[in-house]
């Protein structure tokens, strides 16, 4: 077996059935779950054991983020949904219609993650609304984050259950 075939093998576009696809599921949703708002869960932690400068850097960083994401929406929100809706369709009519899976496994990659930056988006408008502060703030990070976790398991057991189909369907090498 030469170079080529072995990198082909490595890199292949039958997504379900490579082992990077599954890797790559899961520093997803680790990554989703761990950053909230653009703030490591951690800090959230931290704030609320140590309080001090530890509270003044998450209220810092997530008034930072907020900020930036409602900016970001106000600038091109328009825009942006646009292009998200395009991508979502074009990837489902390829996957569906044209039963291209590498479509079909981006698409249960990056649809969970726009509900996630919905609930993100929807969080960053009443923390900026409301100009939540302390203890009230660190809960609603943690509730946020229990919902992008909620999104994940479903987002991920339905997944696995498209893949274990699909691979039943065409086979683990065909």
């Amino acid at each position: 077996m030469d170079l080529f075939d072995t990198l082909v093998e490595l890199i292949d576009m039958r997504s379900f059935s490579n082992l990077w696809f599954w890797i790559a599921l899961a520093v997803v949703w680790s990554s989703a779950s761990h950053w909230v708002l653009g703030v490591p869960i951690d800090l959230v932690y931290r704030a609320g054991r140590m309080g001090g400068q530890a509270e003044r850097d998450l209220e810092d960083l997530v008034r930072v983020n907020v900020n930036r994401m409602l900016y970001i929406m106000q600038v091109s929100g328009v825009w942006l949904l646009g292009v998200v809706c395009f991508v979502l369709s074009g990837l489902l009519v390829l996957g569906v219609f044209y039963d291209v899976e590498f479509a079909q496994a981006v698409f249960l990659l990056v649809c969970p993650l726009t509900l996630v930056g919905l609930i993100s988006l929807v969080m960053a408008n009443r923390i900026s609304r409301e100009q939540i502060q302390g203890a009230g703030l660190r809960k609603l990070l943690v509730r946020c984050r229990l919902y992008i976790q909620l999104i994940g398991t479903i987002a991920i057991f339905v997944t696995a259950m498209w893949g274990m189909y699909q691979n039943l369907k065409y086979g683990f090498l065909g």
